[in-house]
């Protein structure tokens, strides 16, 4: 009979995304995640299979938990453009407050394993069309509310937004608060 486990492993996949999304899938060392995760190499591989069984898990939180917040953010009282300025604008800024933007864990996946590693550009796809399925709902509600025009296709201005957000978790890493600020404005005018 083996050992109990010493660790909550939802505690361990949490610190694992973090790791993940600090040094990348291939940056990120099995050393590194030990660390991280504050247990060792052989209680990882025992617990999770692999460095890929537990990346899959951390992917699948960080939708989860993206999903989640964008939702609370989206929810709150305001006109569709007031709540979507502050998602965009929290997106911002919660990467500027690491001191080095990190980006989204999501897009730079897209960008490291994306097109050639087919279960990590599935997970992209995934956690995308939750985020624009998300942005969707608020658009349409914004529809019925009259704050957001008739005629918009919701659908499609969701997938514009997510390819500006997506941009923007890009761009955090060089530009300064007031650019991004500007590009959020210009973008929501558009509604």
């Amino acid at each position: 009979m083996g050992r109990p486990r010493n660790f909550d492993a939802d505690t361990v996949v949490d610190r694992a995304m973090e790791a993940f999304w600090t040094h990348g899938y291939a940056g990120c060392s099995p050393a590194q995640l030990a660390e991280a995760t504050g247990i060792g190499k052989g209680s990882l591989y025992n617990c999770f299979g692999s460095k890929r069984e537990l990346f899959d898990l951390a992917m699948a939180k960080y939708d989860r938990m993206g999903t989640t917040l964008a939702k609370e953010v989206l929810s709150q009282p305001g006109t569709t453009r007031e709540c979507l300025r502050a998602w965009m604008r929290w997106v911002v800024d919660s990467d500027l407050e690491h001191g080095t933007p990190r980006g989204c864990l999501v897009v730079n996946t897209a960008i490291e394993l994306g097109g050639h590693d087919d279960a990590a550009t599935k997970a992209v796809r995934e956690a995308h069309g939750h985020m624009v399925e998300t942005l969707a709902e608020r658009l349409d509600q914004g529809r019925r509310d009259g704050d957001v025009r008739a005629d918009l296709d919701t659908h499609a201005f969701a997938e514009f937004l997510m390819n500006t957000i997506g941009g923007l978790r890009i761009n955090v890493k060089v530009s300064d608060v007031e650019s991004l600020y500007r590009i959020i404005d210009t973008t929501l005018t558009l509604l």
